[in-house]
Parts: C-alpha cells; structure tokens; sequence
C-alpha cells in the first residue's frame, strides 16, 4: 500500500512496486490508509508524512497502538536527524528523505518484506526457540518480549534489537553492528537511532530505566544484555 497525497510521486511509486510484481493500492491521506490497512491487511506500508486528515506519524502511531506488525516505510521532506529518530521512535522500520532514488526506495522495500517474511515464516523444529536471558524472554516465533511473566510491548525495532542481543547474552555489540542489523547498511541511518531505541526499551525493561541491570552500556563500546541474577551487577546509564 502507497500512501502519498502527492499524485506524480504516488504514480511514481505504485509503477516502480508493480513492475517488481507486486499488486499496489494508493491511497490520498492518512485516515484513509488506516481504513484500508484495516480492510485490505497489506504486506507493507509506503507512506508519506505530510499528508492530510492524518499525517503519517499519526498513522504510524495508530497502527502501532492497535499492534500492528505491518512493516512501514516513512518518505518525508523532512530531513532532521529528530524528525528520523521521532519516525523510528514511534514504529515506522525505514525512513526515506525525497528526493530519493527510486531504485533505491525498491531496494529498501524488498529488504523490509524478506524480514518481515522470515519473521512471520514457520519454525522448521519443533524445539522451543524461545530466547531466555534471566527472567526476561524473547520469542521469535510469536514476535512476544515477557519480563518476569508479564508481557512487554515493542516496536518492530525495538524487538529486532533485543532479539538480536538475547541471543547472545553477555555479548558487547557495538551501536554499528547493532545498526546493522536494524536497518542493514544504511549510510543516511544515524548512531543515535540504537541509542532511542535501547532508551525506550530500558523504560520497558528495566525496574529503574536510569540504573539499568538487564541492558547495559558498556562505555566506549556500545550495548549488552544480561541477567542481572549472576551477579553482573549495575550498569552504567
């Protein structure tokens, strides 16, 4: 699904999406994209920030609010480092500057859906593949994060990055690595963003988000999760 009220830039899209086989509906503005996400359930969501009767962080906002895992790719004029980081704060997965490159947007899209693909395919064994480190669990399968049993709340990003730690507890990763696997190699993606994305999860997390036990910083390196129950002690802020 395209949502941009700008027709050339729409047409521009939906031509370049279906010439790579996909089956594209456009829409105008931000109310009607969450009417249609609703109705029609797309595999992925282009969509614009300014726009009419809803803009698209709204959108996003909404969407994320009513837990939906769609992937979502945001095209803004905007082009601060705050308004990125506010987009991916919120849900979106990508974020795209115009002008952009068609090519480029195509390439990014066929990233987003392979990993929400392989997110959404089957396990292979039966085995569990659940993610444990001390009382905070990760499950891939059912795209669910539970802290001592109660169930915890994550963006799309946010879950990726403490997938990506929980497998491997005790392992320091630095904010690139960690990038990387959020957004791929993206040069135009800033540092900053891993750094958003572990401050909210400490809020989720943590029993005090600013003396974190569990998602620690190691300085000068980046981040690590651990069980606080082996005596890794307090981390740093």
């Amino acid at each position: 699904m395209v949502a941009e009220d700008d027709e050339k830039q729409a047409e521009l899209v939906r031509r370049y999406l279906e010439r790579e086989g996909h089956s594209v509906t456009v829409v105008r503005d931000g109310r009607a994209a969450l009417e249609q996400v609703r109705h029609k359930e797309p595999d992925l969501l282009v969509l614009d920030v300014m726009m009419p009767r809803a803009d698209g962080l709204d959108v996003v906002r909404v969407l994320r609010g009513e837990a939906r895992e769609l992937p979502v790719l945001m095209l803004t004029a905007r082009s601060t480092e705050d308004d990125l980081l506010l987009g991916l704060d919120l849900g979106a997965d990508d974020y795209m500057t115009k002008p952009y490159s068609p090519r480029e947007l195509m390439a990014r899209v066929r990233t987003l859906l392979r990993r929400s693909r392989r997110t959404a395919a089957p396990a292979p064994e039966p085995e569990s593949s659940v993610l444990s480190v001390g009382a905070l669990c990760v499950d891939p399968d059912r795209h669910e994060v539970t802290v001592e049993g109660t169930a915890v709340e994550c963006t799309p990003g946010e879950f990726r990055l403490l997938q990506t730690l929980a497998a491997e507890p005790d392992r320091v990763f630095t904010r690139q690595q960690l990038l990387e696997e959020l957004h791929g190699f993206d040069r135009f993606i800033s540092n900053r963003t891993v750094d958003v994305h572990v401050m909210n999860l400490r809020k989720k997390i943590e029993p005090a988000p600013r003396r974190p036990v569990r998602l620690l910083t190691v300085f000068g390196v980046g981040y690590k999760l651990t069980d606080p129950e082996k005596g890794a002690g307090r981390g740093p802020a």
